[in-house]
């Protein structure tokens, strides 16, 4: 483990900061345990019983300090103006989640650098903060960016956590969304989710006439990329658990297509293709499987194929009517999915084998795209009963409630703590589609960001 050797930066995490490493071409937590003082600490952790008390939590984000204000080679411009934005970052995640109201950077006080690990407790408690996000951006002589972040308890004059990252420059956003993470796990308890992807349909042309592309983006609609040209029609895709690839559906010349897109290379290697339609591929927990659906002999099955493609695919629903979907729980040893062999499309649980099918959804219309949650507690699911809404319910079938209340929401995907459901809506009249989230309380819901009409999300798990 190689540590930054700078003079200045050495003097400030001699006090309380965190070792950092370097990194071998891709964005590495340093330090995710708090150090001595915030081990110290434990007893502090803030325990919150509802969405209201999280919010009273009145949480001061700074600008970030640097020890020397000089260029980087990023699009933020020096450090200083770096350390402001990714200050937005933090701020922003933690607002968008609905979860938190934070203020600032801006109209805040800006720290010195030597004020990143020894705050002015008494100047923040008597501007009404109860903690207090600050931290750094240094610069290393070969060309990287280290960023440290710091959570302290106003109240209690004491730190609860602090983590540090060194980042290519094109990652600087990626140092914002670690920060949030570590601020919203030590405070609410819950699985971080910030820094994770988002892989999305971008649809452009007419509502008769649509390209659809495949695309990906930051979980709050930052650093948008197409993957592919448009030149073939992408639809429903998936990350793989392990986050090197996203699967999706394609039609090339009209033949169904199955591909595997290698985030690493820009490349895609083919899973299966068929003159048969074809829907809906997913992955298995463990990556080493593929489900999709099929319609041969006037009928639509469920079926499987290794990830690595070739052989004969397994079908494993056998019966009338026609089966959609696949969604595994988080262990793999179920698959939820749609089918209308009961008359009207309804929610079905299976084993993962295909075994001891059973029909989980009666509370009257349809219900359709079913999605398990990373946690297994939940499924989400689309319900039909005249528009179309975004529902949870237990793996069981029961406790079903509405998170959204709109003309058409629909396809919803899981954060990867499984406490934000992202889907797509669609506007009456025009078409056009926009990607939604909402928390599970559904109160609150946000529209991301996206250059172009957006549906399809897939939210992959949290980056490493």
């Amino acid at each position: 483990m190689k540590t930054l050797s700078a003079l200045a930066l050495g003097l400030l995490l001699c006090a309380s900061g965190p070792a950092l490493a370097q990194s071998s071409g891709t964005f590495t937590p340093e330090i995710t345990a708090p150090a001595q003082e915030a081990q110290e600490s434990d007893g502090l952790e803030v325990t919150v019983s509802d969405d209201s008390e999280w919010q009273d939590l009145g949480i001061a984000i700074t600008t970030f300090a640097t020890d020397a204000d000089v260029p980087t080679q990023t699009t933020a411009g020096t450090t200083g103006q770096l350390g402001h934005a990714i200050a937005q970052v933090v701020a922003g995640d933690l607002k968008n989640n609905g979860l938190f109201k934070p203020t600032g950077p801006d109209g805040l006080p800006r720290p010195t650098f030597g004020e990143v690990s020894a705050p002015n407790y008494r100047l923040w408690s008597g501007n009404g903060a109860d903690m207090l996000v600050q931290g750094y951006v240094h610069a290393g002589g070969d060309g990287t960016l280290t960023v440290g972040c710091y959570l302290y308890d106003v109240a209690l004059g004491q730190p609860l956590e602090k983590g540090g990252w060194k980042v290519a420059p094109s990652d600087w956003r990626r140092a914002g969304h670690k920060c949030a993470d570590m601020v919203y796990s030590r405070l609410s308890g819950e699985s971080p989710f910030f820094d994770s992807r988002i892989a999305y349909i971008a649809e452009t042309g007419s509502k008769d006439h649509r390209m659809k592309r495949l695309a990906v983006m930051d979980s709050d609609g930052a650093n948008h990329r197409y993957l592919t040209s448009g030149q073939a029609m992408a639809l429903t895709p998936r990350y793989s658990p392990d986050y090197s690839k996203i699967l999706y559906l394609s039609y090339l010349n009209g033949q169904p297509s199955v591909y595997a897109y290698d985030l690493t290379t820009n490349s895609q290697k083919l899973i299966f293709r068929t003159t048969n339609p074809t829907m809906a591929p997913r992955w298995s927990p463990d990556g080493k499987w593929v489900l999709f659906s099929m319609s041969q002999g006037g009928r639509t099955d469920i079926y499987r194929i290794t990830s690595a493609g070739g052989g004969t695919p397994e079908r494993l629903t056998n019966g009338p009517g026609i089966n959609i979907g696949g969604s595994y729980s988080p262990d793999g040893s179920k698959i939820v999915f749609e089918s209308d062999r009961s008359g009207s499309q309804q929610v079905y649980v299976m084993n993962a084998d295909g075994t001891n099918q059973k029909r989980i959804s009666f509370f009257g219309g349809r219900s359709a795209t079913p999605e398990w949650s990373p946690r297994g507690d939940l499924i989400a699911f689309t319900h039909i009963a005249g528009n179309l809404r975004v529902a949870v319910m237990s793996p069981a079938g029961r406790n079903m409630r509405y998170l959204t209340d709109s003309w058409q929401d629909e396809a919803p995907t899981w954060s990867p703590n499984g406490r934000i459901v992202q889907f797509f809506r669609t506007q009456r009249g025009s078409g056009e589609a926009t990607i939604w989230q909402v928390d599970l309380t559904g109160r609150n819901e946000r529209k991301l960001p996206t250059p172009v009409g957006a549906s399809d999300p897939a939210w992959g798990p949290i980056r490493r």
